[in-house]
């Protein structure tokens, strides 16, 4: 037996942050992760929805594998990030994988747009979830390798779009999660 492995789900944190639910209808902008995206996607069940929007071919077949290996249905749509191709309203939870650099690698015309989409196909209410790499520390830190790419805050352009309260919710794990909602 191994004293420090993580016996838990990997996927835990992730699933707990985007509270996500049987019934919710749900779309991931970027995918740096397939496990992330599945074990998430699995939560919405047959009665709800996700699609995962993504640049290329390579993030589409990382998000395919990922809801395949955890037996979701994901609608996988090969588009940019700053034209959703979703209508008005259509979610209850945007998910914006920012653990890659998708901000940071965008000009910020496109971070706004992308902003802007993930408000425009959200339900009065609904939440968005900005989920980024941060650096670990402690032990943790000095054996895992750094996250790749700069970071953007994610809230200044929540707030300039009109979501209330952009705020931290955790940053544990080598990831932080900012979330804020569109106003009812």
């Amino acid at each position: 037996m191994i004293p420090f492995r993580r016996r838990d789900d990997p996927y835990l944190l992730v699933v707990g942050m985007t509270g996500a639910k049987i019934g919710d209808r749900i779309v991931q902008i970027g995918c740096a992760h397939g496990g992330r995206l599945g074990a998430v996607a699995v939560k919405v069940g047959l009665s709800g929805r996700f699609m995962a929007v993504v640049a290329d071919a390579e993030s589409a077949a990382r998000a395919t594998k990922g809801a395949s290996q955890a037996g979701a249905l994901v609608e996988v749509e090969v588009a940019s990030p700053s034209s959703l191709p979703a209508e008005n309203g259509a979610f209850d939870l945007a998910i914006i994988d920012d653990t890659g650099g998708l901000l940071a690698s965008q000009p910020a015309s496109d971070r706004t747009a992308l902003t802007k989409e993930a408000f425009r196909v959200l339900r009065p209410g609904g939440r968005v979830l900005v989920m980024g790499a941060t650096p670990r520390s402690g032990l943790a830190g000095l054996l895992a390798r750094a996250p790749s790419g700069p970071r953007t805050d994610p809230a200044p352009l929540l707030a300039a779009e009109g979501f209330k309260p952009p705020r931290v919710l955790a940053e544990r794990d080598g990831l932080v999660f900012v979330e804020a909602v569109k106003p009812r």
